[in-house]
């Protein structure tokens, strides 16, 4: 359950107080009143509503929602669970990406009404016949409501919901997850970062050969991609610390270019050596002067050949293999020029301005 809905139900059904919710919170009073009117609206919400008075419900009495039932043989009364109240944690893991996988499917909506013990998820085809492609209880339904991740698309007798952007980053934080455990590596990964990636798959070979498929992130700059992987050491290929160089350079170079009109001649350093052109035509130069400089002294320095890599790699976010081809090097040693230019530059920086880069101000 989110904390903010644990915050709502204290104050709404065990009736605490904003001021003591913020301070067993730590945070504002204003925070946890803005979170109480959020649900108190989101209560329009049929799914959410149910959700919400079903848990306030099992609150007020400490179980579940219950009945008293009298036992024929000793005539005394016991407490009966009458309904289950939410799913657990494990449950939700284990059904909401199938629910979320089907509700990602074009034009799949989710749909319920007030009748309806359960949720169906249906979608239309190409020839306008609709298909249910899944079932699940309203218990589900309504925890996928209450996190956020279906939202209300029409109102009406039937109830219709679609998918949030939370819950497309939920689906890609749970595909991340099982294909890491697949893969042994959960220990190591960090699925919050799969669900701002565009994921894609390819085809590539294994240690021994064989061809398999791939899963990659279409978004990430070659930069990180290589600062996961490990040497034959176990140790990793790029240290943290060269890392840091790298984004410092992209971060000059970012920089550098906010001016509202940029000419800088970055083909120069791609040809021969020699210092870029940033004068426009007008004779102004966009962006910050003094990032113009920290990066042409750094490029300066790493000369022909190291400062093309770290160009094309850190600033213009160019693939490695990319990189190689146009180069003209040999298969996979653009990686390695890679990391002998990333510790030339961080001993560039180190003899420049310290290990601290300059603040933006």
């Amino acid at each position: 359950m989110p904390q903010e809905v644990r915050h709502y139900l204290a104050h709404t059904e065990q009736g605490q107080s904003i001021r003591s919710l913020a301070r067993e919170a730590g945070c504002h009073a204003s925070t946890i009143l803005r979170q109480v009117r959020r649900y108190e609206t989101r209560r329009d919400d049929f799914l959410v509503d149910r959700a919400l008075t079903r848990l306030g419900a099992a609150q007020s009495t400490d179980l579940a929602a219950f009945c008293d039932v009298e036992d024929e043989d000793t005539m005394t009364l016991s407490v009966e669970i009458n309904e289950v109240v939410m799913p657990d944690e494990a449950e939700i893991r284990t059904e909401a990406p199938r629910v979320l996988r089907r509700l990602n499917e074009p034009g799949a909506c989710l749909a319920i009404a007030e009748d309806m013990e359960k949720a169906v998820i249906v979608r239309e085809d190409a020839s306008g016949q609709t298909l249910r492609t899944a079932v699940i209880e309203r218990p589900l339904a309504e925890a996928l409501a209450l996190k956020d991740w279906v939202a209300l698309h029409s109102d009406g007798r039937i109830k219709r919901y679609r998918i949030t952007t939370a819950g497309r980053h939920a689906l890609k934080r749970f595909l991340a997850e099982g294909e890491a455990a697949r893969a042994g590596l959960t220990d190591e990964t960090n699925p919050f970062s799969a669900q701002h990636g565009e994921h894609g798959m390819r085809m590539d070979r294994d240690a021994r050969g064989k061809r398999r498929r791939v899963r990659y992130n279409a978004t990430e700059g070659p930069l990180l991609s290589l600062a996961r992987r490990r040497d034959k050491s176990g140790e990793p290929f790029l240290a943290p610390e060269l890392v840091a160089a790298g984004e410092r350079l992209r971060e000059d170079f970012e920089l550098a270019q906010l001016g509202p009109r940029v000419a800088q001649n970055w083909d120069r350093f791609l040809t021969a050596s020699g210092k870029p052109d940033f004068a426009t035509s007008g004779g102004a130069a966009g962006g910050s002067e003094a990032a113009r400089k920290r990066v042409a002294n750094a490029l300066s320095d790493l000369g022909p050949g190291l400062g093309d890599v770290v160009l094309r790699c850190c600033c213009f976010l160019e693939g490695i293999e990319a990189t190689e081809q146009r180069m003209g090097w040999s298969a996979r040693s653009g990686k390695i020029v890679l990391r002998i230019a990333l510790v030339r530059l961080k001993k560039h920086y180190s003899e420049a301005s310290g290990n601290w880069s300059p603040l933006i101000g």
